[in-house]
């Protein structure tokens, strides 16, 4: 073919070459990351609602990753319950606490098939795995097939925690990272990274740009549960805390790039 640019025959960097007039024009950006697990709260899926599923924030969310897996990136995902029922608060005030973490756990099996089913309406192969056998609704959690799976390009839930009560699904998302053998654990939430303080309440709150793990741990900074930091540690995962609400976040944090904190050994 001939190139309308220079009338010669057309060479890769001709047929690369932008649209100066075309503003839409975006330079595709490099992946800093193969593979990744993303950890979501069932809060962040709430949008302005004070309980359930928003279809608007889900549907967001479902683009940041499937804008995420399409850079060639393989993608799961840990989803927590908070957003339809948190064991940890109803336990001793009318339930038992080891029943009230299988209820909890069974409130992210829903929120895992929300995002399957968003995530499939964007045209991206998904499968959810819980913890908890369910075998007429998603398949069991086994790690290879799991693996598998997103070698062959599709995204992965894990739902259900580690189907054990008293364990998080922080933990659950840092066992499945390491697990996975995932360069990087993204935990997407409410602002864009780990302060030194609530910093919707304490408005001189300092916001880190990076951390140790000890430093998580000794300053008892409020970003992830004590047991899925030293699992990370000990497995030397990164953990990347961004704001899941800042549009294209999980894109920025993938390539490097955008706000966030960086957890990991040294700081």
């Amino acid at each position: 073919p001939v190139c309308d640019a220079c009338h010669a025959p057309c060479i890769a960097s001709h047929e690369r070459r932008p649209d100066k007039n075309r503003t839409e024009y975006r330079m595709p950006r490099k992946p800093k990351y193969r593979r990744v697990l993303l950890k979501l709260s069932g809060e962040g899926l709430m949008g302005e609602r004070d309980y359930g599923l928003d279809p608007p924030t889900l549907e967001r969310i479902a683009l940041e990753v499937r804008a995420v897996h399409e850079m060639g990136v393989e993608v799961c995902l840990v989803i927590g319950g908070g957003n339809i029922f948190r064991g940890i608060s109803a336990a001793g005030v009318t339930i038992e606490r080891t029943s009230a973490d299988y209820m909890g756990m069974l409130a992210t099996v829903i929120n895992a098939l929300a995002m399957q089913s968003m995530l499939e309406s964007q045209g991206v192969q998904t499968r959810v795995q819980s913890a908890i056998p369910m075998s007429m609704i998603c398949e069991p959690y086994i790690r290879r097939r799991a693996m598998r799976h997103m070698e062959k390009g599709r995204v992965v839930i894990f739902a259900a925690g580690t189907g054990n009560p008293f364990f998080t699904t922080d933990t659950a998302a840092a066992l499945r990272a390491v697990e996975m053998g995932c360069d990087v654990l993204l935990k997407g939430t409410q602002v864009d990274g780990v302060y030194s303080g609530d910093p919707k309440h304490e408005k001189d709150a300092k916001r880190f740009d990076s951390l140790d793990y000890h430093e998580v741990l000794s300053q008892d900074l409020k970003v992830m549960d004590a047991s899925a930091i030293a699992l990370a540690r000990e497995n030397k995962v990164p953990i990347v805390v961004f704001s899941i609400h800042n549009p294209h976040a999980l894109a920025d944090a993938v390539t490097g790039s955008g706000t966030f904190t960086l957890i990991c050994e040294g700081g």
